[in-house]
């Protein structure tokens, strides 16, 4: 539902040519608040840039369309659940033989072969199966229960590394002329950003495990890292307790492991009768890792967001709505966003004419077996899948 999206989004703005195949009932974020007129401003985040066309892979015309497509492409991205693309014909094993330069990026919850591979997955349940959870209740003091959760971390990483992948496949290509298939689980990327949870899962860990926390400040929160020493001796200077230094309990980085807690609490006195913005402030001047706790809407409008583009607008069919950049500047090429979404099968007969050659003939045939459906000529039926889109 994200992922797949993701990456196709970031590779949109690289530049690439994104074709994405909807069914009739179009891709279910469509319909995903926020909604502006009917439109929604979250697909619009993830797939602006692409062009859309609607096919009906249930009948056999449409099958052949996207066959035909995924022949004259690249990289073939799909994000369904393992066994789909092969019940549909549209598999890697197939695909190959027909065009051995694809690189075909299947994207999953738990890979494409094991006992596992069957099982539906949404980001939440990635969290959980992998472990991230449960690391995470094990340092909320006074809970017993994992939280819930409304972030789908799994999903967007696991974009991210496809991406990743599709560029170090493309690499290959270009240097063998042969493609490959990428078979990327969202759980093994969640594992795979884990590093000191898989080796303290494997070997005893004696020292304290450092918990990095909120502080209080008089109006909201903000956290402070003084992990170096000269993290830790600017904190001490700013704060105006320069004899922190010289505590045995905070002398290096091994007794404030141990002391944690005491240093937080002493921070804590400090900054009680300070704003959370005065803490940050004073904090990260002298070098020191701070923030207050921003949100969403504070962290778009920051002077650091503001100076480096973080966000950009866009628009649909309803009007104009902001949206991220990639996380990355390039100084030899930079990247453009192409800012407009999609409306279902918008391109629909430009793909099928200028990529695929039919003419309006063999297109009104399409369109009369319902392989092909056009915007302005709605399904009978508009009842959406709960599975997710690629």
């Amino acid at each position: 539902m994200i992922a797949g999206p993701y990456c196709t989004r970031l590779l949109a703005d690289f530049g690439a040519e994104v074709i994405k195949c909807e069914p009739p009932a179009g891709d279910m974020v469509r319909a995903t608040e926020p909604l502006r007129d009917g439109c929604s401003s979250y697909f619009g985040h993830l797939n602006i840039g692409k062009q859309s066309i609607c096919l009906d892979l249930k009948r056999p015309a449409a099958r052949a369309l996207a066959l035909d497509l995924a022949c004259r492409c690249d990289v073939l991205i799909e994000n369904y659940r393992p066994g789909v693309m092969a019940r549909l014909g549209l598999d890697y094993a197939r695909l190959k033989l027909l065009h051995p330069g694809l690189v075909y990026c299947a994207i999953s919850g738990y890979g494409q072969s094991g006992p596992e591979a069957g099982r539906a997955a949404f980001a939440p349940i990635v969290h959980a199966a992998s472990g991230y959870d449960l690391t995470n209740l094990r340092v909320q003091r006074g809970a017993d229960v994992p939280a819930r959760s409304a972030l789908f971390v799994a999903d967007y990483l696991g974009g991210m590394a496809a991406l990743a992948a599709i560029e170090a496949a493309l690499l290959q290509r270009v240097r063998t002329g042969v493609g490959q298939m990428i078979d990327l689980a969202l759980v093994d990327a969640m594992l795979g950003m884990m590093s000191f949870e898989v080796q303290a899962a494997q070997f005893p860990v004696h020292e304290p495990t450092m918990q990095y926390a909120p502080t209080r400040a008089r109006d909201g929160y903000f956290i402070a890292m003084p992990i170096t020493q000269a993290n830790f001796e600017a904190l001490a200077d700013a704060t105006g307790h320069p004899h922190w230094r010289a505590d045995p309990r905070f002398v290096d980085f091994t007794a404030r492991k141990v002391h944690w807690d005491a240093l937080m609490e002493l921070l804590g006195a400090w900054a009680a009768d300070r704003t959370a913005e005065e803490c940050e402030r004073v904090i990260s001047a002298a070098g020191c890792p701070c923030s207050r706790y921003r949100t969403v809407a504070e962290a778009m409008a920051s002077a650091q967001s503001r100076h480096r583009g973080v966000t950009t607008p866009a628009e649909d069919a309803a009007g104009a709505f902001l949206v991220t950049r990639p996380p990355w500047q390039m100084s030899a090429e930079p990247t453009t966003v192409r800012a407009r979404a999609p409306a279902l099968g918008e391109q629909g007969r430009d793909i099928l004419s200028r990529v695929l050659g039919l003419e309006p003939a063999a297109i009104a045939d399409l369109v009369g077996r319902g392989a092909f459906v056009e915007p302005d000529r709605p399904p009978a039926t508009r009842a959406r899948s709960a599975r997710p889109r690629g």
